[in-house]
């Protein structure tokens, strides 16, 4: 089973894209409440490297470490940093989504479902959400929100944030954001302050950023053959994994354009879904987290 409270999105179609074998070694590079790396331990007799920038992530994995008897290790680092921590791999997988852990604890700062401290910072270390809300200029604020929550009314919402200040608390930015926006706002299915906490997050814990740097590490770490699948739940961060692997699939220019007879390069990937794989309607009934999930995959070619 999975750690209590924590159910590992699109399983099934993770470890049919990923494919596990015996005798080979696999970076799972997310590994929050290690349901991919505990299914693909049992899918095959194989080794996994857990990589979480979360050190509670990292102890709660103890037990499980333990229970496959060294198949299973663990690391604290991003996974951007899989190129220094992990070895040639034969499949790397990452799930960009908020671990349960996070999202649920409110000491984390991570929901304004419960009151709690504005964090919001995956490893624990660095500026914290309130740091940054509480020191940036109109123009910063305005432009995370809009640009990281693609929220509409970001000028609305800095302008009110900057107003309140100091903002300490997760309850306290949630009224704030909610009121800038009007009583309509609150009528809408999603919360009003919903993209303004996605913002914010992605921007304290530099996930964009994290991901391009993460995509070119597994890439590297590949070997031939070698299976790369991501799990996305936002538009940002799934235009990102679209387009390394889009790239990386199609045949590249002649390798010099001084020679413009010479041989194309062949692609250095093969995509293993057709456009993005999307969790079942069974899923999303059993667990609502999963509703905006994105699977894209690839298979590396060269060396």
């Amino acid at each position: 089973m999975s750690a209590p409270g924590h159910i590992p999105v699109m399983l099934p179609e993770v470890l049919a894209a990923l494919a596990p074998r015996d005798g080979e070694t696999y970076v799972d590079g997310t590994f929050g409440g290690g349901g991919y790396s505990r299914a693909i331990l049992e899918a095959a007799d194989c080794r996994v490297l857990g990589i979480d920038r979360d050190p509670d992530a990292i102890a709660r994995g103890q037990s499980l470490a333990a229970r496959f008897g060294g198949r299973l290790t663990l690391a604290l680092g991003n996974f951007s940093e899989m190129g220094r921590i992990a070895g040639p791999s034969d499949g790397v997988v990452l799930d960009l989504g908020v671990s349960s852990f996070q999202f649920d604890e409110p000491a984390r700062g991570f929901s304004f479902r419960e009151d709690g401290p504005l964090d919001m910072r995956m490893s624990r270390a660095g500026a914290s959400a309130a740091d940054f809300v509480n020191s940036a200029g109109f123009g910063s604020l305005v432009r995370v929100i809009a640009a990281y929550g693609e929220e509409k009314n970001a000028r609305a919402i800095a302008r009110a944030i900057v107003k309140a200040r100091p903002v300490t608390s997760t309850a306290e930015l949630a009224r704030i954001v909610a009121e800038a926006q009007g009583p309509a706002a609150l009528r809408h299915a999603i919360h009003p302050a919903t993209r303004t906490f996605q913002a914010l997050r992605i921007h304290v814990n530099d996930e964009l950023g994290e991901l391009e740097r993460g995509l070119e590490a597994a890439f590297g770490i590949l070997r031939p053959q070698g299976r790369l699948v991501v799990v996305s739940f936002h538009s940002l961060e799934d235009r990102i994994v679209k387009r390394f692997l889009t790239e990386r699939s199609a045949i590249r220019p002649r390798a010099s354009r001084h020679a413009p007879d010479g041989p194309r390069q062949p692609p250095l990937l093969k995509l293993l879904t057709k456009g993005a794989a999307t969790p079942s309607a069974d899923e999303v009934a059993a667990n609502p987290r999963a509703r905006s999930a994105k699977l894209r995959a690839g298979v590396k070619l060269a060396a």
